[in-house]
C-alpha cells in the first residue's frame, strides 16, 4: 500500500476532537507519526501497543540516545523508525538490523540541507546513504523544508533512477503547501492538529479527505477510483466506486461511503440496514484504486444477502462467523455449549487434538488434526472475545519483531517427547544470528579472494610517493590517519553509556559486560585481592618473561624520582618548594580485542607500584567464561592492585570515574583504548561530578621507520609489519632517505613475505591499506615529515642514528639504531609503552612515573620577606581591584609595624 502522508501526534498532548479531528478520525487515515524521546519512551511503547490493531505507528527515534531504544521500538510494533544519520551508522555497523529489516529505517536530514546546491545535495544524500545501506531501499526524512528546489529534484531523479522515498515536514504550516507536497509523490507528515474535517468551519485547515484524492489518479472517464471492500481480516466484500464528495462523507460519519453510478452518494446500510463502521482507508502501489477496511454488519455485503459478492465466506473466517452464532444459539448442555462455558473441558479437548497432531505423520492426516486443533483453538477465542482481526495483529507484531528469543521447548515438555536441547546456549539474538555487539571496532575477518585491501597486483605493498615528484597536498592527505567515526557520532553512542553505569552502578556494568564480552556467568563485577593461585598458572617462561620486563621498567620509572623537594629563593625572606606526592587511587585501563595485552598492565601497573599509588585498580574485558587472563592477573597480584574491574569499553571507565557498589572510583584514569574508550576517558574527564583526570587521548597504534641504504630490509619489514598487526585501523609509514628502485624493491619483498607468513594477516593487510611510503631526498626532509606527522613510535634505522635525535621534536617514543626494534619497547626495555597517538604527540608526554603524581608548591615567608615583596602584590592586588587580597598583606604590615613599635 503506498504512502502518501502521515499524520503527526503528539502521545503527550493526544488529539481531542476540537477540530472534529478525534484519534478515532485520525484512524481512518491509519498512518500515524509519533515521536519517542529519552523521557517518552515508555509512553512512546504504551502508545504502541495499546494502538497497533487501530493505526500503522512510525516512530520519530532521532533524539534517543541508546539503540537498544530505537530496537524496542521496532520489536513492539513499529513498522518504520526515523534515525539520524549517526543512529542508522551505528545500526549497520554493529549488525543490530541487516537484510529486509533495514528498509525500516527512514533517515532524518537536516533542514539546513535546503539551502545548498539541489543536484549536490541531493547526491550527496542519495550517496551517503547507498554507503551503509546499498541493497535496501530506506526512506529519508527532510526537516523544515521552506524551498521546493530540492525536493523538486528529487521528485525528477526518481522518475529516472532509484531515489529513497521522501518524508517531507514544512517549515511553514500552509495548507497548499502539505497538498503540493502530497500531489508531488512525497510523504507530507502532517500534525494532527492542522486537519479538518470540517473544510467549511475550518478554512485555513487541510480537509483530510484532500490527503487522499491529492494523491489519486484516476483513469476512468468519470473520474472515479475503483474501491476494493474488504472486512476486518482482509477478506474481499465487493467492487465499488469513490468519488472525493464520498470520501469525505466517509471520513466525517466513520461509515462505509460510496458512489454509486446510478444513485450517487451511496450510504451503504443506510436503507437496508446492513451497514457498515470504517476501520481505514487505503490506496494501492498506483494511488488509482482504494480499499475500504470495513466491520461489516447485517446480513452481509451483498444485496444477495451474502458476506461477499463472491459468495459466503470460506476457511477461518466462515468458521469464525459459525462459532459466533453457535456461542448465542447452543442449547444448554449440548456440546457447543459445554465447549464455550467449561473451561476445563475445552482445555482437554485442545491438548487432545495437539497431541494427535504431533502424532500425525501423512499429509491427509496432518490436515485434519490441524484443523481439528485450530478449530477449538478457535473456540476458546471466541469464548473469550478474541477475534481473527485480533490473532492477526498479534501474528503481524511477531513479524516486525528485531531480536528473536533463544526458543527451547520449556523443559517438562522437551522432557515429556523425549527432545534434548541442542542450542549452542545463546541467550539471545538479533535477525536470528548472535547478538551484534553495539560497539564493535576493528574486528578479524578474514579477507575474500576478491578482496583487495592492501594490495597491488597481487602482492601486499604500501602505496608509494616520491616528494620530489608530488604536490604538497597529496602528501599530507597521505598522511592522514586512517577516517574515524565523528566524535559527534562516538559520544551519541557512549553518553548514554556511561550515565547508565553512573545510575545503575553494578547491575549496569554487569549488564554491558553479559552484552558484549558474553561473559553471562559473571555475577560480580570486580575480582578482589588477594587474587586466587589458580587464576595465575602460567608457564615458566613466560613467568620469567614478566619478571624480566617487570624489572627492567620499575629500574627505569624508579629513577625518574625526583631526589628532593626543588627549593628557591626567589627574593631575601621568600622561599618558593615544590614537591611531589602520588595520586592516591588510579584506574588502569587494559584492553582485549584482537590481542591479549599484558604488556600494557605492565606498562601502567609497575609506574603506579613505583609512585606509590595508594589504591591501583585494574579494568580489563573478561573472556567469555568470565575470567581474565592469567597474566593480567599475575601482574595485578605483582603490582599490589586491589582489585580488576571485569569490564571493557566506556562502561569499565565509567565505573572507574563514579565507582559503584563494588567499584572503587579512581582520582585518575589510564590506558590505551578503541575510539569508545578514549570518548569514555573525554566525557568522564570533562564532567566535574566525576572528579576524575585522564593520562592522554589515544587511538590506533602506528610507526614510522626511517630509513636509508644503510637499513637492513628485513628489519625494517618486521619493524612495519609489528604494529600494522595490531589492528584494521593501525597505520605504519616508511620515510624512505634516497633509496633507489632496487632498494625501494628489496624493503617491498621483504614486507611481502614477511606479512605472507603471519597468522594475522589478513588485519596486516586492511592496515597496509592505509599506510605509505614516502621517499625522500635526504635526512633533514626526513626529520621534517616525521615531526609533522608526530609518531607514536619512531625507528631510526639510518647511519649515525643517534645523532639524528637531538632533531626529532615530536615523537611518543623513539627507538635508536638496527638492534633497537619498536617491540622492546613494547615490552621490555624499560621505557613505557602508553604512548600519544594520532598526531597527539605534539602536546602530550607517554605514560611516566610523574602520569602517577602530582606537584604541591609551598610559600614560606619571613616578616621581612612579606615587607621585600608586599609592594608588587598590594599594587596588583589594587590593579585588579580585588581589595580583600590587598588587605590580606597591608593588615599583616600593620601588625609588624605595632608589634614594631
Amino acid at each position: 500500500m503506498a504512502e502518501h502522508y502521515l499524520v503527526s501526534i503528539d502521545i503527550k498532548n493526544l488529539p481531542s476532537g476540537d477540530n472534529d479531528l478525534s484519534l478515532k478520525t485520525i484512524s481512518y487515515l491509519h498512518r500515524v507519526l509519533i515521536t519517542s524521546t529519552p523521557e517518552t519512551q515508555q509512553d512512546a511503547i504504551a502508545f504502541l501497543r495499546k494502538n497497533l490493531n487501530h493505526y500503522t505507528i512510525y516512530c520519530d527515534c532521532t533524539a534517543l540516545e541508546s539503540l537498544e531504544d530505537i530496537l524496542s521500538i521496532l520489536d513492539n510494533g513499529s513498522p518504520k523508525v526515523f534515525v539520524a544519520s549517526w543512529q542508522m551508522e551505528a545500526l549497520v555497523d554493529g549488525r543490530l538490523l541487516i537484510g529486509q529489516d533495514l528498509g525500516r529505517l527512514v533517515v532524518s536530514v537536516e533542514n539546513s540541507i535546503s539551502d545548498r546546491e539541489p543536484e549536490e545535495t541531493a547526491k550527496n544524500i542519495l550517496s551517503k546513504i547507498k554507503a551503509f545501506i546499498p541493497d535496501t531501499p530506506i526512506g529519508i526524512q527532510i526537516q523544515g523544508v521552506h524551498d521546493w528546489k530540492l525536493l523538486d529534484t528529487m521528485n525528477r531523479m526518481s522518475k529516472s533512477d532509484y531515489y529513497p522515498g521522501r518524508y517531507v515536514t514544512l517549515a511553514d504550516n500552509i495548507r497548499d503547501n502539505y497538498i503540493k507536497a502530497v500531489k508531488d509523490g512525497h510523504v507530507a507528515i502532517i500534525p494532527a492538529n492542522e486537519l479538518t474535517t470540517d473544510p467549511r468551519k475550518n478554512l485555513d485547515l487541510v480537509p483530510a479527505h484532500v490527503l487522499i484524492t491529492s494523491a489519486m489518479r484516476s483513469d476512468r472517464p468519470d473520474g472515479l477510483f475503483p474501491t476494493v471492500v474488504t472486512d476486518e481480516n482482509g477478506i474481499c466484500l465487493g467492487l465499488v466506486y469513490s468519488n472525493e464528495k464520498s470520501i469525505e462523507v466517509a471520513l466525517q460519519t466513520g461509515r462505509g461511503v460510496y458512489h454509486s453510478r446510478r444513485h450517487g452518494l451511496w450510504i451503504k446500510g443506510q436503507e437496508s440496514g446492513d451497514a457498515q463502521e470504517l476501520i481505514n482507508i487505503f490506496m494501492d502501489c498506483d494511488a488509482d484504486a482504494l480499499q475500504f477496511n470495513v466491520r461489516q454488519s447485517g446480513e452481509g455485503f451483498c444485496h444477495l444477502k451474502t458476506s461477499t459478492c463472491f459468495g459466503p465466506y470460506s476457511g477461518l473466517s466462515r468458521l469464525e462467523q459459525t462459532l459466533k452464532n453457535r456461542k448465542e444459539s447452543a442449547p444448554a448442555g449440548s456440546y457447543t455449549s459445554r465447549l464455550f462455558n467449561e473451561p476445563k473441558f475445552l482445555e482437554a479437548k485442545i491438548m487432545e487434538e495437539a497431541s494427535e497432531l504431533c502424532e500425525a505423520t501423512d499429509k491427509k492426516d496432518i490436515a485434519a488434526e490441524a484443523g481439528d486443533l485450530l478449530y477449538f483453538a478457535l473456540t476458546k477465542c471466541v469464548a473469550a472475545g478474541v477475534s481473527m482481526e485480533d490473532i492477526e495483529h498479534n501474528l503481524d507484531l511477531k513479524s516486525t519483531k528485531i531480536t528473536r528469543r533463544r526458543g527451547d521447548a520449556k523443559p517438562h515438555w522437551a522432557k515429556k517427547v523425549g527432545h534434548q536441547d541442542t542450542s549452542n546456549g545463546s541467550t539471545g539474538s538479533i535477525n536470528g544470528g548472535p547478538e551484534q555487539e553495539i560497539l564493535k571496532v576493528a574486528t578479524f575477518v578474514p579477507k575474500a579472494r576478491d578482496d583487495a585491501a592492501g594490495l597491488q597486483n597481487g602482492r601486499i605493498r604500501m602505496k608509494r610517493y616520491k616528494t620530489k615528484d608530488t604536490d604538497v597536498k597529496v602528501i599530507e592527505d597521505a598522511l592522514q590517519r586512517p577516517s574515524q567515526r565523528s566524535t559527534d557520532d562516538i559520544m551519541d553512542i557512549v553518553k548514554p553509556i556511561i550515565r547508565e553505569i553512573r545510575e545503575g552502578g553494578d547491575t549496569a556494568v554487569l549488564k554491558y559486560t553479559h552484552k558484549f564480552e558474553k561473559a553471562t556467568s559473571l555475577t560480580s563485577p570486580v575480582l578482589r585481592a588477594p587474587f586466587p593461585q589458580k587464576l595465575m598458572q602460567l608457564p615458566e617462561d613466560t613467568i620469567e618473561a614478566i619478571n624480566v620486563s617487570y624489572e627492567n621498567i620499575r629500574r627505569f620509572h624508579a629513577a625518574q624520582r625526583e631526589e628532593k623537594p626543588l627549593r628557591v629563593e626567589t627574593m631575601p625572606g621568600v622561599v618558593c618548594s615544590r614537591f611531589s606526592r602520588p595520586i592516591a587511587r588510579v584506574g588502569l585501563y587494559v584492553p582485549g580485542g584482537t590481542a591479549v595485552l599484558p604488556s600494557t598492565a605492565l606498562m601502567l601497573g609497575v609506574p603506579a607500584m613505583v609512585a606509590g599509588c595508594k589504591k591501583i585498580i585494574l579494568a580489563s574485558p573478561p573472556r567469555k567464561d568470565g575470567t581474565i587472563t592469567p597474566e593480567i592477573v599475575y601482574i595485578a597480584h605483582k603490582i599490589g592492585a586491589e582489585s580488576i574491574v571485569l569490564a571493557g569499553g566506556a562502561q569499565a571507565i565509567a565505573a572507574l570515574a563514579y565507582g559503584t557498589e563494588s567499584i572503587s572510583k579512581v582520582d585518575k584514569i589510564l590506558g590505551p583504548g578503541n575510539q569508545f574508550v578514549t570518548a569514555g576517558k573525554m566525557i568522564v574527564s570533562n564532567d566535574t561530578t566525576a572528579g576524575v583526570s585522564i593520562d592522554m587521548p589515544a587511538g590506533p597504534s602506528e610507526v614510522l621507520v626511517i630509513a636509508d641504504k644503510w637499513a637492513n630490509p628485513k628489519f625494517v619489514a618486521s619493524d612495519l609489519l609489528s604494529q600494522a598487526e595490531h589492528g584494521l585501523d593501525s597505520q605504519v609509514v616508511l620515510i624512505a632517505v634516497d633509496l633507489s628502485e632496487e632498494q625501494l624493491v628489496a624493503f617491498e619483498d621483504e614486507l611481502h613475505a614477511q606479512a605472507m607468513a603471519l597468522p594475522r594477516k589478513d588485519i596486516v593487510r586492511e592496515a597496509i591499506e592505509h599506510s605509505v611510503t614516502l621517499v625522500v631526498q635526504d635526512i633533514r626532509e626526513a626529520v621534517e615529515y616525521s615531526n609533522q606527522y608526530a609518531p607514536e613510535h619512531l625507528i631510526l634505522q639510518v647511519e649515525n642514528a643517534e645523532s639524528v635525535v637531538s632533531s626529532i621534536d615530536h615523537a611518543g617514543s623513539v627507538f635508536v639504531g638496527p638492534w633497537a626494534p619498536e617491540s622492546v619497547g613494547d615490552y621490555s626495555a624499560g621505557t613505557n609503552h602508553s604512548l600519544p597517538t594520532y598526531g597527539y604527540a605534539k602536546q602530550y608526554s607517554g605514560v611516566n612515573l610523574s602520569s602517577f603524581t602530582k606537584h604541591i608548591t609551598s610559600s614560606n615567608l619571613t616578616q621581612q620577606g612579606l615587607r621585600n615583596v608586599s609592594g608588587a602584590v598590594m599594587q596588583l592586588a589594587k590593579v585588579e581591584e580585588l581589595e580583600a587580597h590587598r588587605r590580606a598583606v597591608s593588615i599583616r604590615l600593620q601588625e609588624m609595624d605595632e608589634i614594631k613599635e
